[in-house]
């Protein structure tokens, strides 16, 4: 029996724009084999069947397929598709241009484990406004939701620089800042509480103005 590949999906929205009106669906599966590839696609209905491997690499071969009904219609005509070492990725064009996203992808409201949402294409419904996420340019990235081996993440957990935080002196830092000194590190406090710093407040009031 076939084995289910992930699948990421995005949308735009345009109720004008024929461009910003599309589905961009991959099939996050590495080494697939062109010649085996069975991609189908009506206005409906969306299949696909391939095998996946590479000997070399110690990489099994295996056979990947999907198959179901769209929530509403596409045009297969202008939608596009493009077959890479990482993935396969295409762009659906919606039929009917409208402001509003689809809700789900599939026509029926099932649970679909290997669908699931492409964070580094997704924007939401109400921000997609001067979004300007270019097919060519995606292509380039080689579908950026399968880096990493982070299924729906998008690459994000690779962010250089993020993932050692903790190991630097985060927790003695924010200890300092929690000591009531400031961001400075003044330590004004941890001397008594006198300062001759003129930040530190207004000046005392039981002293009124003296006759001379």
């Amino acid at each position: 029996m076939p084995n289910h590949p992930e699948v990421l999906w995005a949308q735009r929205s345009s109720e004008t724009d024929e461009a910003k009106n599309v589905i961009y669906f991959t099939v996050n599966l590495p080494d697939i084999i062109e010649s085996t590839l069975e991609y189908n696609l009506t206005p409906t209905h969306i299949s696909f069947k391939a095998k996946a491997g590479n000997a070399s690499k110690g990489i099994e071969e295996k056979e990947y397929a999907f198959e179901f009904d769209l929530f509403a219609e596409v045009d297969p005509e202008h939608s596009s598709r493009r077959l890479n070492s990482r993935d396969f990725f295409i762009v659906l064009r919606k039929k009917e241009k409208k402001a509003e996203y689809w809700p789900r992808l599939t026509k029926e409201k099932i649970k679909t484990p290997f669908l699931k949402t492409d964070f580094s294409k997704w924007v939401d419904e109400d921000e997609q406004e001067g979004d300007d996420l270019k097919v060519d340019d995606d292509f380039d990235m080689g579908g950026m939701g399968g880096m990493g081996g982070m299924p729906g993440m998008g690459g994000m957990g690779g962010m250089p620089g993020m993932g050692g935080m903790g190991d630097m002196d985060f927790e003695k830092m924010m200890a300092e800042m929690g000591s009531g000194a400031g961001p400075s590190g003044s330590g004004a406090e941890e001397e008594g509480g006198e300062s001759d710093s003129d930040d530190d407040g207004p000046p005392p009031l039981e002293e009124p103005a003296k006759a001379s």
